[in-house]
């Protein structure tokens, strides 16, 4: 009998997607995803959650006092949508908080961030959450987007995936050619079919306005933003929705919309 040749040798590679277990739980984090300035600041959610084993606690836990607002006002069944859920630190905090009254889904258009996110709700046995690799857009079908170095350090959840004049730079040099771009499935709210929309977070770099464009005008009925620093009140409960928003007025960088239809 011949000898067995022995296997080649495994070419050196770098890991870039580790587990950490941070304040929401265990979450698989690109250890590259940070952006350092150069007077010394660093930005990304990997870098907070490394430097401060969280991410946006005030954020997060505004986002969970409106989730409670809701139940109240409009009773179980709460439906929360995620868009540009990035790794799902809001994804997880809000699907454990909601077990049994609430369900979470998680729109995430980079493919690579969109594993960690998936892992991270099945990690978390957020059973009440689901992911979707997809861009929140105006409307369903496809749209050309980068795709940046995933083994090279940015701040990945700043990656706009339409270029601008003044496209923020996130730490690394991002190919916006049509031989650098890959193709992603567009969503809009609408085209979800869900019956019941109560509160949604927009971080989508950029794509803010198309977001809202691909909802009908029933959807929506108070929306607050870090730009208009208002508002709007339409049903019972408004006045505290605005009151939990306008204390985070400051430090609060993405909009959120409720629907109130159901107020009666």
């Amino acid at each position: 009998m011949k000898p067995r040749t022995p296997a080649l040798p495994r070419p050196a590679r770098k890991i870039a997607f580790v587990s950490a277990a941070t304040d929401h739980g265990m979450l698989i984090v690109n250890r590259f995803d940070y952006h350092k300035t150069d007077s010394g600041l660093g930005f990304g959610v990997g870098f907070e959650l490394f430097e401060k084993s969280a991410y946006e606690p005030a954020e997060v836990n505004m986002a969970l006092k409106l989730l409670d607002l809701r139940r109240e006002c409009y009773g179980s069944g709460v439906v929360a949508i995620d868009c540009g859920a990035n790794i799902g630190v809001h994804t997880v905090e809000w699907s454990k908080h909601m077990t049994g009254w609430g369900q979470v889904l998680a729109i995430e258009a980079q493919e690579r961030i969109y594993y960690a996110l998936a892992g991270n709700i099945a990690v978390n046995n957020c059973f009440n959450a689901r992911a979707m690799h997809a861009a929140a857009a105006e409307k369903p079908g496809t749209m050309k987007m980068p795709n940046p170095d995933y083994l090279a350090p940015a701040s990945f959840g700043s990656l706009e995936l339409k270029k601008r004049d003044n496209t923020e730079f996130i730490g690394q040099p991002i190919d916006y050619s049509e031989s650098g771009m890959v193709d992603v499935q567009t969503v809009s709210i609408d085209s979800l079919g869900l019956g019941r929309v109560d509160f949604i977070k927009i971080d989508v770099e950029g794509m803010e306005l198309d977001v809202l464009a691909g909802r009908s005008r029933s959807t929506i009925r108070c929306c607050w933003s870090k730009r208009s620093r208002a508002a709007r009140r339409n049903c019972g409960c408004g006045s505290r929705i605005s009151d939990i928003c306008r204390s985070r007025a400051e430090t609060t960088s993405w909009p959120f919309i409720t629907r109130t239809s159901a107020c009666r």
